[in-house]
């Protein structure tokens, strides 16, 4: 079984700048759409962060990270994500946990956490004010 591997994160100071990168555990393995999405503390619910169609490299983000984040991807072997993270905001503190999928979904379901079937353990996001 295949797993997402997850790295970057940490402690940033609001403004500051972070990547976050996702890739698989089996190198030949690829995806059809791979993402983050994020759970602020204390908070149930997860929510897209950005997402990006692998082949094509249509985006989508959330509407609090537009204009301040850039989902790109590995346009070789298709399996590697990265989450350029900039201005960060103290709001922005969570868990963000890297999804994808290697099954085709159509693009107006993207937001939602059902069209992923692999979750990595989630990468801590901390910022200060």
């Amino acid at each position: 079984q295949e797993r997402l591997v997850e790295s970057g994160g940490g402690f940033v100071q609001a403004g500051g700048s972070l990547q976050l990168s996702c890739t698989v555990s089996r190198r030949a393995f690829s995806f059809y759409a791979m993402g983050w999405f994020r759970q602020a503390p204390g908070k149930g619910e997860r929510n897209l962060v950005a997402a990006i169609d692998m082949s094509g490299g249509t985006t989508s983000y959330g509407e609090s990270v537009k204009g301040r984040f850039t989902i790109s991807r590995n346009t070789t072997f298709l399996n590697t994500a990265y989450l350029q993270m900039n201005a960060h905001h103290p709001e922005d503190t969570a868990t963000h946990f890297c999804v994808a999928t290697a099954k085709k979904f159509a693009w107006s379901i993207v937001g939602e956490e059902d069209a992923y079937d692999y979750w990595g353990q989630g990468t801590q996001v901390t910022v200060a004010p």
